[in-house]
């Protein structure tokens, strides 16, 4: 018999459950506030959907045996786009959903073998009209993202900073490369590797951009002029321009640094507008807590012409940078409900439901005591705030 949890997944004991379960509600307060409604998207869905139309890469998702193609959901923005296409799709836009849950991903050790990564997940999808200016949608998502901070206490203490990218800008300056080179030269901003850019068969005067590309990042304002000096004053470069100068002074009230970063992507390739994600400083090391965008391709491969965003928390990665015992108020302590002989468990029983029914908390002793001293050496033992004695 395994005495240990598979790799990758694991055992919580109760101050964390209590921790997690905390975090979400304080969440599910603000996406109520705003306006959003709860779903619950199914652990199981087809292949061909958890792979978002190839920006989830197979590798990545855990399959089950089954007679068709099945996996675990490695996040929930699909589910829930099929489910706003589908069973929602009579629901008046913007359609605005949360939803909060696990989610399983797989990722490759040092040694070549597959590891199981089970995260606890909380976010928010919006499903913009049409109608509507994206910049609208846009906006309402960061300015949430920001509310969301301020009802976990999250601020200048740990060092948040709000990164922030755009695929159609990364789009219209990689225009400017050779077709061949795109996806090599695309790889390697992402991946912040000038190696590769320094090997890349082009101009000299054009390599000399890309690596300034690369290093292009940091006061909205100041990259957005860099921005402009490149690609011209183009209709989307003043769209972002308009979103972060309404979530600009929000965040710098709240602690959080607000950084542009033009070749920033997330890991999954989903999206193909905004993209955000947000980066705390924890005790070792930087630590992301957050990660979104904006996913129009997705929703129209389930058929609707419109905008979708959204952003996901890890639940646990903030529990771990705030600490356990700042997320989970500690619970009052039980009282603890002791007989001296077996013929009055019945009546103990009663008695414990008694304080049930009085608002109390309370737990029954399976053995009889001798004394009421020898019932309450055992209620501080298990820490419990007192005895109940049936003597």
């Amino acid at each position: 018999m395994a005495l240990q949890p598979a790799a990758g997944a694991r055992d919580l004991n109760p101050r964390e459950v209590d921790g997690n379960r905390w975090l979400c509600d304080r969440l599910a307060e603000v996406y109520r506030q705003w306006g959003y409604a709860e779903v619950a998207p199914p652990v199981v869905e087809r292949l061909e959907t958890l792979a978002a139309g190839g920006g989830i890469q197979e590798r990545e998702l855990v399959r089950l045996a089954a007679d068709e193609p099945l996996g675990l959901r490695p996040e929930m923005t699909a589910s829930i786009a099929r489910a706003a296409c589908t069973r929602l799709a009579g629901r008046p836009r913007p359609l605005r959903l949360w939803s909060s849950g696990t989610v399983f991903r797989t990722a490759t050790s040092d040694t070549g073998q597959h590891r199981l990564d089970e995260r606890l997940q909380s976010g928010v999808e919006l499903l913009a009209n049409p109608a509507d200016p994206v910049s609208a949608a846009e906006t309402e998502l960061l300015r949430l993202l920001l509310a969301c901070l301020r009802r976990l206490e999250i601020g200048s203490r740990q060092q948040p900073t709000l990164l922030v990218g755009h695929h159609g800008v990364l789009t219209a300056l990689l225009d400017q490369v050779p077709a061949e080179q795109r996806t090599t030269t695309r790889q390697a901003l992402i991946s912040y590797d000038p190696l590769s850019l320094a090997a890349l068969d082009l101009p000299g005067h054009q390599r000399q951009g890309l690596q300034q590309l690369m290093r292009l990042r940091g006061e909205p304002e100041a990259v957005l002029y860099q921005l402009e000096q490149q690609l011209g004053p183009i209709p989307l470069l003043a769209h972002l321009a308009e979103t972060l100068k309404v979530v600009a002074p929000v965040a710098q009230a709240q602690g959080v640094r607000l950084q542009l970063d033009p070749s920033f992507q997330p890991h999954y390739d989903l999206y193909d507008g905004l993209v955000l994600k947000l980066v705390c400083q924890g005790p070792e090391a930087p630590v992301a807590v957050a990660s979104g965008g904006r996913y129009d391709g997705l929703v129209r491969r389930f058929g609707e012409a419109t905008s979708g965003l959204g952003f996901s928390f890890d639940i646990e990665a903030i529990r771990e940078l705030l600490g356990t015992e700042a997320t989970a108020p500690q619970r009052p302590a039980a009282l603890l409900v002791a007989y001296r002989q077996t013929a009055r468990l019945a009546e103990a029983l009663d008695l414990l439901e008694r304080c049930h029914a009085a608002g109390d908390r309370a737990e029954l002793l399976h053995r009889p005591c001798d004394t009421e001293a020898e019932a309450a050496a055992i209620a501080a033992q298990r820490g419990c705030a007192g005895v109940r004695w049936l003597g």
